[in-house]
């Protein structure tokens, strides 16, 4: 059988079990947070099809289907990848499981893990039992992040940490946290840092809510006090987890970009849903109409870009610093896209609770994407060193 014909063998057999198993209720291609499946020992189903959905999923391993089957995923190699998303698509499937163990730490396991380490930890997070939350900002350590002092004591068998973290998106609700810890106080600052995971329930960790402009509080300050990590929850080698935290950022910056080249009405295109906010009338407005097209062909770019990518990704070409470009372009083209759908609710996009639901909060949050993994301007700082090789 050749290549292609093998490829629609996969389609087909794909479309059938879809057909068969993503419950009706899971095809309205909801991205919404009240739509989102996070998973973790907290998580509260928001219905019935949504957990069929997740554990149907899961047993395929099409919640992370290119990850190897031994760890939970389904094995699919690139092209079997592009028909899974294309399928997923054609039905408007929810994503069954989002995660920043999928996003971020997956990756950088099977990257740097034990074979011990990734059967312990990846399957949990394939099947959305353990949620994980990112400590790496600290108050002085944000776009520097290399700046971190969180301190990790040699106790022989363990560390003893110590320390602050900020910004840790949904701490109060995870059940581990991967974190930066200087394990070495002498060395220079981008050396003597390692990659640690921390059980949440741990003794000594405790995290409070930061509450955002947009009302609602995903980011937490996280604590840690004479909390025990054990020697066998490193992740690389001992001070050398900047090179984890290095490849780790080029996958959450290529998640973050995501955002943009999706789309953000559950995979309807820009114009229909600005049709239904200002009304086929509204559309008449040549501006609105002529930045809603360019908003559209720059998404298209965007996701080819990414496609071409994750092709040299397959090849073994990581995207490496271009991710800060993709990162930068992804969140500005998603703060203009949701400029561009309030404008177009008028007044109604103003109110948190109206007709068209919590616009104004979801537009103050895209403030956020342009700061978290990376400032836009040092996003663009990356591009002109490392890029394009402009002189400093």
């Amino acid at each position: 059988m050749s290549g292609n014909q093998t490829v629609e063998a996969f389609r087909a057999e794909l479309r059938g079990w879809l057909e068969e198993n993503c419950p009706q209720e899971m095809r309205d291609g909801g991205m919404s947070e009240d739509a989102i499946c996070w998973g973790g020992t907290q998580w509260t189903f928001s219905s019935p099809a949504q957990k069929d959905w997740l554990e149907r999923a899961a047993a395929k391993g099409y919640t992370v289907p290119t990850w190897p089957v031994e760890y939970g995923g389904a094995g699919l190699n690139r092209e079997e990848e592009k028909v899974f998303h294309e399928e997923m698509a054609r039905i408007n499937a929810r994503s069954p499981l989002q995660s920043f163990g999928i996003w971020m730490l997956g990756p950088a396991l099977l990257h740097f893990g034990t074979h011990e380490q990734k059967l312990h930890y990846l399957p949990p997070i394939a099947r959305g039992e353990i949620r994980w939350c990112q400590g790496y900002s600290e108050p002085g350590a944000g776009s520097d992040l290399a700046s971190v002092q969180t301190k990790g004591a040699d106790q022989g068998d363990h560390w003893l940490v110590n320390g602050q973290k900020i910004w840790t998106s949904y701490a109060d609700k995870a059940d581990w946290i991967f974190a930066l810890i200087r394990t070495d106080t002498d060395a220079p600052k981008h050396k003597g840092i390692s990659f640690l995971l921390i059980d949440m329930n741990d003794p000594g960790v405790e995290t409070r809510p930061i509450k955002m402009i947009s009302g609602i509080s995903p980011f937490c300050e996280t604590f840690f006090s004479d909390v025990k990590v054990p020697k066998h929850q490193i992740v690389g080698e001992e001070n050398r987890g900047w090179d984890v935290a290095k490849y780790l950022l080029t996958h959450e910056r290529e998640m973050i970009s995501g955002g943009g080249a999706g789309l953000s009405g559950g995979g309807r295109a820009l114009g229909a849903i600005l049709a239904e906010s200002a009304g086929e009338d509204g559309l008449t407005d040549a501006t609105l109409r002529a930045d809603a097209m360019r908003c559209e062909i720059d998404a298209l770019a965007i996701g080819l870009t990414l496609e071409r990518y994750k092709d040299q990704s397959e090849a073994g070409q990581g995207a490496g610093d271009a991710s800060a470009m993709l990162k930068y372009m992804g969140t500005e083209l998603n703060k203009q896209r949701h400029e561009l759908l309030m404008n177009a609710g008028g007044s109604d996009a103003l109110e948190w609770d109206g007709p068209l639901g919590n616009r104004a909060g979801d537009w103050l949050r895209t403030k956020a994407n342009s700061i978290e993994g990376g400032t836009s301007e040092v996003m663009l700082s990356i591009v002109s060193r490392r890029v394009l090789g402009l002189p400093g």
